[in-house]
């Protein structure tokens, strides 16, 4: 399987540099449902159509445009394709994280060869559903812009930079499930979720301050009295815990409050283990 860029886009010589715009989104996602309707992932939502029963409804019923409106508030959004063209970034992310909710792999059923009319399912795996279309979804959303996802919790979210994704992506050791592993969990997805505000974004980076602080008592165990000292002071001198005039205001938020939030998750995964192998290390005598 190729894993470099094909040839425009490794020379520099592809006119969009190898990105996509928001038209090629409209036309990458609608390809994708297509797709995925084509082989029935939404029949247990959506229905399909049979050559002889005719209309075969889902766990939808009839009236699919009315349902979508109800749950996304637009009335544009129906049928899919329709309106390709006029469907914003914003539009589509809803339609994404709908169909996520409503997405099964059919696993049983039978082939209606009568005019090629085509599988009929009657069983189906959703989590299995869901794992493929975030698959095939992520391919395109990945390139969109600066890079976006669709997260295991089936939410659009902002792609983590290179090489830093897994740190998003790995649980810490539980040494406190409410103070640390789901403190953890929330800043990461208040960070990453779709338009957050840099409000939001600094909620987060205190959030994981704020573990660090817990942290702190058996931090002193297991770092260098300057190295725990220093963590702390990266924190308070940009603002981000507390308000003081000495701190640090004036400076490019949408660059250092992403450096700030990655460092202080690596520094919670590295503290974390350091204090999970110092707990089960034998007690010297």
């Amino acid at each position: 399987m190729r894993r470099s860029a094909y040839y425009s886009v490794r020379s520099g010589v592809h006119p969009t540099g190898g990105r996509l715009n928001l038209a090629m989104l409209q036309q990458l996602f609608v390809d994708v449902y297509r797709d995925f309707s084509f082989k029935g992932y939404f029949q247990k939502s959506l229905g399909y159509e049979c050559v002889d029963s005719g209309e075969v409804y889902g766990e939808i019923g009839p009236f699919i445009d009315r349902y979508v409106f109800r749950k996304l508030k637009k009335d544009h959004l129906w049928p899919i394709g329709l309106n390709q063209s006029s469907l914003s970034e914003a539009d589509i992310f809803d339609l994404i994280e709908f169909f996520f909710d409503h997405v099964a792999k059919g696993v049983d059923g039978y082939n209606h060869t009568h005019d090629d009319c085509g599988w009929h399912y009657k069983k189906f795996d959703v989590p299995q559903g869901q794992r493929d279309f975030a698959v095939a979804v992520n391919d395109i959303l990945s390139e969109y812009r600066d890079g976006f996802a669709l997260s295991t919790a089936g939410e659009v979210v902002t792609l983590a930079p290179a090489g830093l994704a897994a740190l998003e992506d790995t649980s810490v050791p539980v040494l406190d499930d409410d103070n640390v592993s789901q403190k953890v969990q929330a800043a990461v997805h208040k960070f990453r979720r779709r338009g957050a505000k840099a409000s939001e974004r600094k909620d987060a980076i205190r959030d994981l301050a704020d573990v660090l602080e817990f942290l702190r008592p058996e931090a002193k165990k297991v770092l260098h009295k300057r190295d725990e000292a220093d963590l702390f002071e990266l924190a308070n001198r940009f603002g981000i815990r507390h308000h003081n005039p000495d701190q640090k205001a004036q400076y490019d938020q949408a660059i250092w409050f992403s450096w700030m939030f990655y460092h202080f998750l690596a520094t919670i995964h590295a503290l974390t283990r350091l204090i999970e192998r110092s707990r089960k290390a034998p007690a010297s005598k």
